[in-house]
């Protein structure tokens, strides 16, 4: 069995990547899908990824012998930085072949693996490679997280926009409703890049994060539809 891959990126920190991932895997894991989560790179940690740990909570999973072996996060670094310093400052040459190696060994093993990345998409994995330049290079299709803060509008647009000029497959765009700190921002935002997506990526799948609540797990034709 060879699995299905998507990239998991965000139009900046703590938007809610990890948040969603989580949420998705769990509705595919409650569907009968065989999923697995994974961290392209974890930075500011020790150990075992605290992402992929905020995954299996949300997941309602033990950790997974993959998790223990390292696989499902094969580089982790202690300094909480962009990977490109973090690396530097840990005196570590990321080895963008074990990301690979990783990947296809999870592919073998699940129907779909969501791999959550860090940061937003122009995060410099090296101080000559991106995240974005990572996914184009591997063709992974993309889901991008945005939000309903203040200023979201503007990261999200710049990011639809790098995907476009780079021919990336934006597969799914996720709109993060959590925290929404103001209700009228936050919907409008979201009729806002509904109608520009029709426009400039109309095969884009766009849900909310409303959709993904626990409380929906009934509702699942909206989760299906995005990893057929």
């Amino acid at each position: 069995m060879k699995g299905k891959e998507f990239f998991i990126s965000g139009i900046d920190t703590d938007c809610g990547k990890t948040y969603i991932t989580g949420l998705l895997a769990y509705h595919l894991k409650k569907s009968g899908k065989k999923i697995i989560t994974s961290k392209l790179i974890q930075t500011g940690c020790k150990g075992i990824s605290e992402d992929i740990l905020a995954h299996r909570k949300l997941m309602e999973s033990d950790l997974l012998p993959e998790d223990k072996s390292g696989l499902t996060c094969p580089v982790v670094l202690s300094y909480p930085a962009s990977p490109h310093l973090a690396a530097a400052i840990d005196e570590v040459e990321i080895n963008f072949s074990l990301f690979r190696k990783s990947a296809n060994e999870l592919l073998d093993k699940y129907e779909i693996v969501l791999s959550e990345g860090a940061g937003g998409l122009m995060v410099p994995l090296t101080p000559n490679y991106l995240i974005l330049d990572y996914i184009k290079e591997n063709q992974i299709p993309l889901i991008l997280v945005s939000s309903s803060k203040l200023g979201s509008i503007n990261h999200t647009l710049l990011s639809v926009q790098a995907c476009l000029d780079n021919e990336v497959n934006l597969h799914g765009f996720i709109y993060n409703q959590m925290p929404n700190h103001d209700e009228v921002i936050g919907n409008d935002s979201f009729n806002f890049f509904k109608t520009y997506l029709k426009a400039h990526s109309p095969e884009t799948h766009i849900m909310s994060s409303r959709q993904l609540d626990k409380n929906r797990a009934d509702d699942l034709k909206e989760v299906d539809g995005i990893f057929m």
